[in-house]
C-alpha cells in the first residue's frame, strides 16, 4: 500500500465521519460538538488531499453541495413529520379530562387567596396552594392580604382586597 492510497483511504474515512457528524448536528441541534467535530474532519480531509488551490476549491464546493443536499433532506423530513414523530403530541387534551388552557381561567372567579408579594398593581397571590400572577384593581395591596379574584380577562386575573 503506497502513501497516496493511504491518504485517499484516510480522506474517505474523514469525509464519511465528517458528513455523519454534521448530519447529526442538523437533526439534533444543541451544543454543537458533533457539528464542530464534523467540520474539523471535513477540513482535515481537504488539507491532506489537495495539492493546489484549484483542487481545494473544487473539493470545498463539492463538500458544501453535499452538505446543502443533506440539509434539504433533513428539513424536508422534518416538515413531513418523518423525523421525531414521538415529539409531536398526537392526542388531544380535553377539558373534561382535567386539562385547562392558561387562557381558560374562569374557574378561578371569586376564589379567595393570600397575596405573596405587594401588588403595585401587579404581583403574585396564592390560591389553594397554587401561585398565580395577579393584578390589583387600581389600588396598592400589601403582602399577606386576603384577596378575591373578581374578574378574569383571558389570562389576566384581577383581584380586590377582601374587607
Amino acid at each position: 500500500m503506497d502513501l497516496f492510497s493511504a491518504f485517499s483511504a484516510l480522506t474517505i474515512i474523514l469525509l464519511i465521519i465528517g458528513f455523519i457528524l454534521v448530519g447529526i448536528e442538523m437533526v439534533v441541534p444543541g451544543f454543537g460538538l458533533p457539528g464542530i467535530a464534523g467540520s474539523i474532519c471535513l477540513i482535515i480531509a481537504v488539507f491532506i488531499t489537495v495539492r493546489s488551490f484549484v483542487e481545494a476549491l473544487v473539493m470545498i464546493v463539492g463538500i458544501v453541495t453535499i452538505l446543502g443536499i443533506l440539509l434539504a433532506v433533513v428539513l424536508n423530513s422534518f416538515t413531513k413529520g418523518k423525523l421525531f414523530k414521538p415529539l409531536i403530541l398526537t392526542e388531544e387534551q380535553h377539558k373534561n379530562k382535567g386539562y385547562i388552557s392558561s387562557n381558560d381561567l374562569d374557574y378561578l372567579l371569586y376564589k379567595t387567596g393570600l397575596t405573596i408579594t405587594d401588588l403595585r398593581p401587579a404581583g403574585a397571590a396564592d390560591f389553594d396552594g397554587v401561585k398565580f400572577d395577579v393584578v390589583a384593581d387600581g389600588e396598592y395591596i400589601s403582602k399577606d392580604t386576603k384577596v378575591e379574584i373578581f374578574k378574569v380577562q383571558g389570562s389576566k386575573l384581577v383581584v380586590r382586597k377582601i374587607k
